[in-house]
């Protein structure tokens, strides 16, 4: 039976990659107290042990999904991200730049003390600071080094192999630190999760949650029904006369609905609102509690006041509304019956009030009926109506371009230094990600497409990074000894310790942009989605994209120095 399974796992790799991604999460809901590995670590653990039959994995699969989670972080912090370049983003570069010294010291002084070769060096850096892209690059500088080519074929075997070994601890080392161990000793995951949401609030309040279970019990637009008794409405009036009334004693509200003798309907300027009438009467909820001495007792009707309403979020563009106040906008014709739910600017909320004053960029949602919005928004801007579908064409042409644009080199003297397609699938998702709010008109993503391409991208790729590393990992293991895996782990774990602290006490950094930093500087992903898991939120991505950035660049340059000393 287990030789039939293993035979067919091995003909069929894509059954044993949904058996790792399977268990794995299974394996990662799994608690004991306030402990859980995750399930990004738990993917890769299961990879590891599925690994060990022998399983190919061939082709792209692994870089596509890993761009697809990349692109998939930037696009959602795009916007915040670039705000933040005016405040942290030195300083961020300048931990990277810290953070990158650290690495190249700890993996010299291992290296030193245990007598490693310089192949072996090579793989230890690579492996244990997760850096891929040195393994070509410092291959290519120890063949310019001037070994003989007996030396030099051995140095050059031996590097792989060094890299399998340290870089599973590497990996699964870091995600365990930074997904586990580092919101604890941020000051404890309560702790971490709280700072979290206060800069989720600062960065953009709008975001209030995830869940799609979640309700705000606060109702920002109102939509009463009331039986015409009051004194003011004791003899019969024109519906426009009886807003602008209202609108002069201060409350916004419309007259959406009416019921006359048995007939409902939705009532013109100059229909009559009559003693027995029973309307609907719609505004913001702060003006919508004094409307009730003003037409009399508030009732619950469904037939009065069951039908379809329109909530979009519209983007200010048009020259005629920017710059009006909400008393100017009052007087528009084509804002009759249309309510403002809430406004932001730069991911920050607008107090909605008469004075308000729009700018060209500004989001506002919009309540209404559908053809009062239409019209209404025609003149505002532009209607970002929700969707479950995403704009396909901009997800693959971003992810190209990203990917195109990381796959350039440049050259600081002689030395080749790229981004990567991965590292441009990140860039593109930033870029792409902050233009979507500019130009809101193509890049549509709904949360849930969001959700899917980032767990799934994620785990797929560290699923087949742990299934096809398994093999190298044990027989590195046998044929350099495990001191090399020790000497790996410890030179994962020193510079991730030292950036936690680094970051809390000498950055103060949030703790979720700690988390973000600490994963970007060990140019770990893994880490990032596991921290983000950890704490509930993507924004430890906005400290990971400029230190990965600028670690990619390091990690190289100080890994061919340690050619050149070791």
């Amino acid at each position: 039976m287990l030789d039939s399974l293993t035979a067919i796992l091995r003909e069929y790799p894509t059954l044993a990659l949904f058996l790792t991604i399977g268990l794995g999460f299974l394996l990662g809901r799994i608690r004991i107290g306030n402990f859980s590995i995750g399930s990004v670590t738990a993917v890769l653990l299961v990879g590891v042990i599925i690994g060990q039959i022998g399983i190919p994995m061939s082709g792209p699969i692994k870089m596509v999904f890993f761009m697809m989670f990349l692109f998939s972080v930037g696009y959602s912090v795009g916007p915040d991200f670039f705000r933040s370049l005016r405040g942290s983003g030195l300083k961020q570069a300048l931990f990277a730049i810290i953070m990158g010294s650290v690495c190249f010291g700890s993996v010299c002084l291992i290296a030193v003390l245990s007598g490693y070769s310089k192949g072996e060096t090579i793989g230890l850096f690579s492996g244990s600071q997760t850096c891929s892209a040195l393994l070509g690059v410092g291959t290519e500088a120890l063949g310019r080094s001037g070994l003989d080519k007996a030396v030099l074929d051995r140095e050059l075997s031996i590097i792989p192999v060094c890299y399998a070994v340290t870089y599973i601890f590497g990996t699964l080392g870091t995600v365990i630190i930074l997904g586990n161990l580092g919101p604890r000793l941020l000051g404890g995951i309560d702790k971490v999760k709280a700072a979290t949401k206060e800069l989720e609030k600062q960065l953009n309040s709008g975001d209030r949650s995830h869940d799609p279970a979640y309700v705000d019990a606060m109702e920002h637009v109102n939509y009463r029904a009331y039986h015409i008794d009051s004194e003011y409405l004791s003899t019969p009036r024109k519906v426009r006369e009886i807003e602008r009334y209202l609108h002069g004693e201060g409350l916004d509200v419309f007259i959406d609905r009416r019921r006359h003798d048995g007939e409902i309907i939705a009532p013109r300027h100059d229909d009559m609102i009559c003693p027995g009438d029973d309307v609907v009467v719609c505004g913001r909820a702060e003006y919508m509690v004094k409307a009730a001495e003003f037409f009399g007792e508030e009732i619950a009707d469904p037939d009065l006041q069951s039908y379809p309403l329109d909530r979009v979020a519209v983007i200010v563009r048009k020259k005629e509304f920017i710059g009006l106040s909400i008393a100017e906008i009052r007087k528009k014709k084509y804002m009759h019956g249309v309510v403002i739910r809430d406004a932001f600017r730069e991911g920050k909320p607008l107090d909605i009030d008469v004075e308000t004053v729009f700018r060209k960029g500004d989001r506002l949602t919009v309540v209404g009926r559908p053809v009062q919005v239409k019209k209404a928004t025609s003149h505002m801007g532009h209607e970002d109506r929700p969707s479950v579908q995403s704009d396909l064409m901009f997800v693959g042409l971003a992810i190209f371009i990203g990917g195109l644009f990381g796959a350039m080199s440049f050259y600081i003297g002689s030395i080749p230094v790229s981004f990567g397609t991965s590292g441009g699938a990140l860039i593109a998702g930033l870029v792409f990600g902050w233009l979507r709010t500019k130009r809101p008109t193509y890049g549509y993503i709904p949360k849930g497409a969001l959700w899917l391409m980032n767990n799934l991208g994620l785990n797929v790729f560290i699923a087949v990074v742990g299934i096809e590393a398994a093999p190298s990992f044990v027989a590195g293991i046998k044929a350099i000894g495990p001191m090399l895996f020790v000497a790996g782990a410890v030179a994962t774990m020193i510079p991730v310790f030292f950036g936690l602290w680094l970051g809390h006490k000498v950055f103060k950094f949030n703790p979720a942009i700690t988390l973000g930093c600490c994963a970007g500087t060990r140019t770990c992903t893994a880490a990032l989605g596991a921290a983000q898991t950890a704490i509930g939120s993507t924004v430890p991505a906005i400290g990971y994209a400029v230190t990965y950035a600028v670690s990619n660049l390091l990690l190289v340059i100080w890994g061919l120095v340690t050619v050149l000393i070791i």
